[in-house]
């Protein structure tokens, strides 16, 4: 049972669907689903996080829905820069587009150990989404990384 146990593989796919507004992503865990009042630089917000963890790695979908298209683009930014500063962290790759930010940063949150954040920003339509993996960088495996980031849709 033990050499069973050992073959299983840590990361179980599955596509989630958004609850909260409308988008696709394969987790790696049965998600967790938390929604809270949030301030995005100035604007209260209901967060909806969708969200696996695997092997001390979170893999999540954080959205907010918005009054139109502008907003969600000033949301997106907000997101970025609260992620960002909640790990303390400095970015060290970042593009960015009209509708898109994707970024790395590093930093170590007060209290906690170093993280790695690998990050997708998004604006669409009225709905404004952070795509995130956080954790230890020795601990993240870019192939996981790439199976999760690529497989994030908006409907």
């Amino acid at each position: 049972m033990a050499a069973f146990a050992a073959c299983t593989p840590a990361h179980d796919w599955r596509e989630v669907q958004g609850s909260a507004a409308p988008f696709s992503v394969l987790l790696p865990a049965k998600p967790t689903i938390l929604s809270r009042k949030i301030d995005l630089d100035g604007t209260p917000v209901t967060m909806t996080m969708t969200a696996a963890e695997v092997g001390g790695v979170t893999y999540a979908v954080g959205t907010v829905d918005l009054p139109d298209a502008a907003s969600a683009r000033r949301a997106m930014t907000a997101m970025r820069t609260a992620m960002v500063r909640n790990i303390q962290g400095t970015v060290v790759k970042e593009t960015a587009a009209e509708s898109s930010i994707e970024l790395e940063a590093s930093g170590t949150p007060t209290g906690g150990q170093p993280k790695l954040l690998i990050a997708r920003f998004v604006a669409s339509n009225q709905h404004a989404y952070q795509v995130i993996v956080a954790g230890a960088a020795s601990a993240i495996a870019r192939e996981q990384v790439d199976t999760f980031m690529s497989s994030f849709k908006t409907r």
